[in-house]
């Protein structure tokens, strides 16, 4: 599947069942932690169960404008597509990140035995009793995860864009930098 398949298929397949309801740092690094389930290729009635979660964070240099690093999203073995393919292909589409650090690092990939709808309602359930406030859930097809899981995170900067700007105003009011 090429980039282009790749994509719209994440597009109509992934849902964000459980957004994180907490906005991200502004000053610091943020773990973005996730659970991103997916109807299982090789058995039908299976769900894989993949935990993970993402650390967006200042990159150490100063980069320009819309070049975000993406670390551990296994675009390049498991999609066969690198950083810069990836990188124009969103820019042409208008799909922009800020220019910070996004490193993906996979905890666990198992499988629940189970269909898709049962695992959605397992898992949601379990981060509503345990009030996991930081825990995204996701849903996607199996082979595009790692665009469901960049879309998981374009809805968590879009989400923080004013408070981070609030925030931003109000460090720089703080240090006397404005009137």
């Amino acid at each position: 599947m090429n980039i282009q398949d790749s994509w719209e298929k994440a597009l109509k397949t992934t849902q964000i069942i459980r957004a994180r309801a907490q906005s991200l740092e502004t000053f610091s690094a943020t773990t973005l932690p996730y659970v991103f389930l997916a109807q299982s290729a090789i058995n039908s009635g299976d769900t894989v169960v993949r935990k993970g979660e993402i650390i967006v964070e200042k990159p150490a240099i100063v980069l320009p404008f819309n070049l975000p690093q993406f670390e551990g999203f296994d675009f390049e073995e498991g999609m066969k597509m690198d950083e810069n393919l990836l990188k124009t292909f969103l820019l042409v589409r208008g799909v922009t990140f800020p220019s910070l650090k996004y490193n993906n690092k996979t905890d666990s990939l198992t499988v629940h035995e189970g269909k898709l709808q049962g695992a959605i309602e397992l898992f949601h359930n379990r981060l509503q009793r345990e009030e996991d406030a930081k825990t995204g859930l996701i849903v996607g097809a199996e082979d595009v995860w790692p665009f469901s899981v960049l879309l998981f995170i374009c809805s968590q900067v879009f989400r923080s864009a004013d408070k981070d700007l609030k925030r931003l105003f109000d460090d720089h009011y703080r240090r006397g930098l404005m009137s």
